[in-house]
């Protein structure tokens, strides 16, 4: 039960609010917005406002946004194929957009919760080197190896890549002094360490950082993955589909609800990354044919435009269906 209520929470939210991030842009842009619908299958409650049906469905997985001449012909001079090239990029990108905001936000929560590491010495591993260096709790490290240093991560990285077999050169500042020491650090699992810990800072602006930089992270973890797989470095059996996805959102709320919220941040980045993609009916291949559109001067005729997103929605559909065999086969369920 609470893999299904947590299923629904992730996909309901990182689907309805990219399908959101349509409508609101298409509202600006003038496109006409014939419905809103937050849930899929048979209609629960419909209100209609404006021009606009407001609509709710009884699977709570996900919603849509249908706009008038977005998969049709219209003559309707605010229907989407009627608007200018740069509105209707707008309104296809803005779900993707409206992804990485989401998980801006949900990963500055997490950020603020689990606190952020910053570049004052919060403790010492047993036995360091920096324990008993001169280094104390509460300094803030400045400079290393004469390069500047600002955060954390620059602190394990410089450390980190230094020569294990040199002494490193570490300014702190101390109650407005500058202090220099040297530490003999040492080499452990093949990185140069000194064994101090962070303290961590639980801040609006450490948070808002934090969920500046998770975000990106998991965008160039997604572009690894998928240089990976052009390099032989992955197979079909890395790729997990719907059943696997839920599978691992049921593991993250058995761990707590952060945990789960820093997978929903995840997803919606991966949601974000992978509609923005060229490939025929996703979002990318939507902008790509309005791009060439703008090149040319002209639309691509509108049969043979469905007819490739036709061809690309079967593929995916086949992708879907193959990586959730494999997902059953995973988890044991065949």
């Amino acid at each position: 039960m609470q893999t299904a209520v947590a299923a629904i929470f992730v996909f309901l939210l990182v689907i309805l609010l990219h399908e959101l991030g349509h409508f609101i842009v298409a509202k600006l842009v003038g496109v006409k917005v014939n419905e809103f619908s937050i849930g899929m299958g048979p209609k629960l409650i419909q209100k209609i406002k404006g021009e606009t049906k407001y609509t709710f469905r009884l699977l709570p997985i996900g919603g849509y946004c249908a706009m008038e001449g977005e998969n049709e012909d219209s003559d309707d001079p605010r229907s989407f194929n009627n608007v200018s090239p740069l509105s209707r990029i707008a309104v296809v990108a803005a779900g993707a957009i409206m992804n990485f905001v989401l998980a801006f936000i949900i990963l500055s929560i997490v950020a603020f919760y689990t606190g952020t590491p910053s570049n004052i010495v919060g403790g010492f591993s047993s036995n360091s080197p920096a324990a008993n260096s001169g280094i104390m709790v509460g300094d803030v490290i400045t400079e290393i190896n004469g390069i500047e240093i600002n955060s954390w991560d620059m602190i394990t990285d410089t450390i980190g890549n230094s020569k294990p077999q040199e002494n490193i050169e570490i300014i702190v500042m101390r109650n407005n002094e500058s202090i220099n020491i040297d530490i003999k650090p040492l080499l452990e699992e093949g990185r140069t360490i000194i064994g101090i810990t962070p303290k961590y800072s639980r801040t609006a602006s450490s948070a808002i950082k934090g969920g500046i930089e998770l975000t990106w992270f998991f965008v160039k973890l997604l572009f690894d993955f998928f240089t990976g797989i052009f390099r032989g470095e992955f197979s079909a059996n890395d790729i997990s589909g719907p059943i696997g996805v839920i599978s691992v959102i049921g593991e993250a709320a058995n761990t707590g609800f952060i945990n789960l919220l820093y997978l929903l941040g995840y997803i919606s980045v991966n949601l974000g990354v992978f509609n923005l993609l060229p490939i025929p009916a996703l979002d990318g291949s939507r902008i790509v044919f309005i791009l060439i559109e703008l090149i040319r001067g002209k639309p691509i005729n509108p049969e043979k435009e469905g007819f490739i997103h036709m061809v690309g929605f079967a593929l995916l559909i086949t992708l879907i269906l193959v990586v959730t065999y494999q997902d059953l086969i995973r988890i044991k369920l065949l």
